[in-house]
């Protein structure tokens, strides 16, 4: 229980929930001692407005963001106060803000979140509105908490500047542990391997996005304040991170022939599955070490285990014979290279939190990191060019924008008490998807209705404002603390928090409780039907934009491949980048698949093919990152005439289909690539064949780096080649299907 609570204190969501707290209760509790609560409440207002803007970043960021935020914050509630009087002039002034505040989230996750402090100081306007030169008073007070907030954020980034990377990179570790334990689980006999796969594209949608926060954080610190000691060890920790989760997405094994041939031998399978659990092991213990703050201490010995294997192909080939074992001894002897490539990286890992890294300790992976990060910057192009229904930004700003003013005027018609919680509860629920804002709707429901009860329960036995002020405190830090990571939980606790200070504020807490109820249900109300009928984001529109750059960044990163292959020498920087796109694009469109199977049935359009489309994309991706992580690892061979032109056979399909989608299902001119390719997959097995006649030419060892080569290039080329007309033609039946639809 202790370690639990301890772990949820030190996380970066509860630090946050701390800042928030501290910046909205010293202000409350300094001037109520002074006799002027309202003042103080004014500035905690402006410090939680401000909150959401302060994302993980670099200093220098974190500082600009938030003073933006503040100016913006401060300037939207002025505007809306002078305003007001003026119903002729209010209207299409808060349309036209409403709108363009939305718009400005096409910028990424930070205008994202400045955007929605911009759309929760409009809501909270309507609640505090001013006259005369209270309207410039109060304004100001709202800078001075924002300024306020900004000071104590800045305060804890000194008192751990480390602290939020450590904890991303324990938790990238412990994913990375999960999707390796589930890779070991694919090897017992009846495991269910369709549910374990749907498992392992989860967490590498989850990875790739606390990848891009890693990178986000890591590279930039490191091209603004240069490179130390701790820089450069979470750095090499995750580069190790991603080379241990490509070489486990680029070595797939045939399960099924694998226990066909080896069934009768389990002890094989068993030992290799020992050694895939023993190394999840070993990483979620280097994930508790970093968590805990605590020496890490391998428990695991991968080398012994790595040894047992070795044993185990030995026992085999002896029980069977050189002869009756040489194909399963080479599968085997594939699976044992993978292992130890990745106990390997995992011990430069464990050398990372036990030594000091020195710059020369990355190999020049470091080089061109900056070119991993997304540049900040912001033109009014981007804008522009999102102006249209093409865009789900545009269509959400129009949808959160006539919903927020139907609430609004349905606020003022209806005799609401506090009608300004309809427009924030729209603000707070509504999302560009429909399935967020579904699951937003009930949460948010069924949190504001279990704080009532809770607050109301409380409320009729302790009535010592004191109390109360300190239940709020304790009410808001949970609440702020859990919204990120379970947001039913989270509500519950700032409904809490609301109620206790109106318990404080007025008498009559039964009716703020009914009025909170029902404002909340019809906010959230408002925002299901929006998000159903107003321009909806439907993923089947979508999943075409989505399966065109994940194709297309598969395309890319096969003529990487290609080219390395060709050319030899040092990995390029255009290959990295190329490497991480695909990832990223596959990674995308896995999530578009989820948020689709969010949606209702009756939008779930051609569901069966974006699933395969899905699959075979990954699986795609999977089969090029085995061939270029081979060609990395290995001296290899010349490439030969016969291997480009099949490359090119795939990648000339692959762009087939990007033509197919983009063309609306027009086709593609024919190729005569066709005509020659058996002809070239003949000639590769040729050379196979050479080789093994030429066997007793050679040494052992360097036939079987031929053998190893071979099998793999003209395997991965034969897979790469099914997977990509597999591809076309599934793009084909999916618009197809929709022309039909339509």
């Amino acid at each position: 229980m202790f370690p639990k609570v301890k772990k949820n204190i030190d996380s970066t969501y509860f630090t946050n929930a701390l800042k928030i707290t501290l910046a909205a209760a010293i202000p409350v509790l300094l001037f109520s001692f002074l006799g002027n609560f309202q003042i103080g409440f004014t500035i905690a207002l402006g410090a939680i407005l401000v909150y959401p803007s302060d994302i993980p970043s670099n200093l220098k960021h974190k500082i600009n963001g938030i003073l933006v935020t503040i100016l913006i914050v401060s300037g939207v509630n002025l505007l809306i106060n002078l305003v007001y009087p003026y119903s002729w002039l209010f209207y299409p002034f808060l349309t036209v803000l409403l709108f363009f505040l939305s718009m400005i989230s096409v910028y990424g996750q930070r205008a994202t979140m400045v955007s929605f402090s911009a759309l929760l100081t409009i809501s909270l306007a309507f609640a505090h509105l001013q006259i005369g030169w209270d309207r410039v008073q109060y304004s100001g007070l709202l800078l001075l908490g924002g300024i306020f907030y900004l000071l104590i954020s800045v305060v804890f980034f000194y008192i751990r500047p480390h602290r939020y990377a450590e904890l991303q990179i324990a938790e990238c570790i412990k994913l990375t542990s999960k999707y390796l334990k589930l890779r070991g689980d694919l090897w017992e006999l009846n495991s269910d391997r369709k549910a374990i796969t749907e498992k392992q594209l989860n967490l590498q949608v989850q990875l790739n996005t606390i990848h891009e926060n890693i990178r986000e954080v890591l590279i930039r610190n490191r091209t603004d304040s240069g490179s130390s000691n701790q820089n450069r060890k979470m750095l090499l920790v995750f580069i190790s991170l991603v080379e241990i989760m490509e070489l486990a997405i680029a070595t797939s094994f045939d399960h099924n022939k694998l226990h066909q041939k080896f069934d009768a031998h389990p002890r094989v399978l068993k030992t290799y599955q020992n050694l895939a659990y023993n190394l999840a092991k070993s990483l979620k213990k280097v994930s508790e070490s970093i968590e805990d703050g605590e020496k890490y201490i391998s428990e695991h010995n991968l080398i012994t285990d790595l040894h047992d294997l070795e044993l185990a192909i030995t026992n085999y080939e002896n029980d069977l014979g050189k002869d009756n074992a040489s194909e399963g001894v080479l599968m085997l002897t594939n699976m044992l290279h993978y292992a130890e490539k990745q106990v390997e990286i995992n011990k430069t890992l464990e050398r990372a939190f036990t030594t000091a890294v020195k710059s020369q300790d990355l190999k020049g992976k470091d080089k061109d990191l900056e070119k991993f990060i997304t540049p900040q910057y912001y033109p009014i192009r981007t804008l522009i060019e999102n102006f249209s229904f093409s865009s789900t930004v545009f269509r959400h700003s129009l949808r959160l924008t006539i919903t927020i003013l139907i609430g609004f005027i349905i606020g003022k018609i209806l005799p609401f008490q506090n009608a300004y919680w309809i427009v924030l509860t729209i603000v707070v629920i509504m999302r560009q998807g429909y399935g967020l804002t579904k699951q937003r709707t009930f949460q948010r429901i069924f949190g504001t209705i279990l704080g009532g009860f809770i607050a109301f329960g409380i409320l009729s036995f302790v009535h010592d404002s004191t109390i109360i002020g300190g239940l709020a405190i304790i009410a808001m830090l949970f609440g702020f603390s859990f919204t990120p990571t379970n947001y039913k939980i989270g509500a519950t606790f700032v409904t809490i928090y609301v109620i206790f200070i109106y318990g404080i504020l007025t008498p009559n807490i039964e009716d703020v409780i009914q009025y909170r109820v029902l404002d909340t249900l019809v906010g959230a109300v408002l925002s299901f039907l929006a998000n159903y009928f107003l321009w909806p984001s439907w993923e089947f529109v979508k999943i075409p934009v989505y399966l065109e750059k994940s194709i297309e960044a598969n395309r890319n990163y096969l003529k990487q491949i290609s080219l390395f292959y060709n050319k030899k020498g040092e990995v390029p920087t255009s290959y990295r980048l190329a490497r991480k796109h695909a990832f990223i694009e596959v990674g995308n469109l896995m999530a578009s698949f989820q948020r689709m199977l969010q949606e209702p049935k009756s939008k779930q359009n051609k569901l069966a093919q974006v699933y395969k489309l899905t699959v075979l994309n990954h699986t795609l991706l999977s089969s090029a990152a085995s061939l270029g992580t081979y060609i990395q690892s290995h001296k290899t061979s010349a490439a030969s005439e016969a291997f480009n032109v099949v490359v090119d056979k795939v990648i000339k399909n692959l762009k087939d289909a990007i033509t197919i989608l983009k063309e609306d299902g027009i086709e593609p001119k024919a190729n005569t690539i066709n005509e020659d390719l058996s002809k070239r997959f003949i000639e590769l097995n040729k050379i196979r064949a050479k080789e093994l006649k030429e066997e007793n030419a050679i040494d052992e060892d360097a036939f079987q780096l031929k053998m190893q080569e071979a099998q793999l290039v003209i395997e991965q080329l034969i897979w790469l080649t099914n997977l990509s007309e597999n591809i076309v033609k599934t793009t084909r039946v999916l618009i197809k299907t929709e022309n039909e639809l339509q």
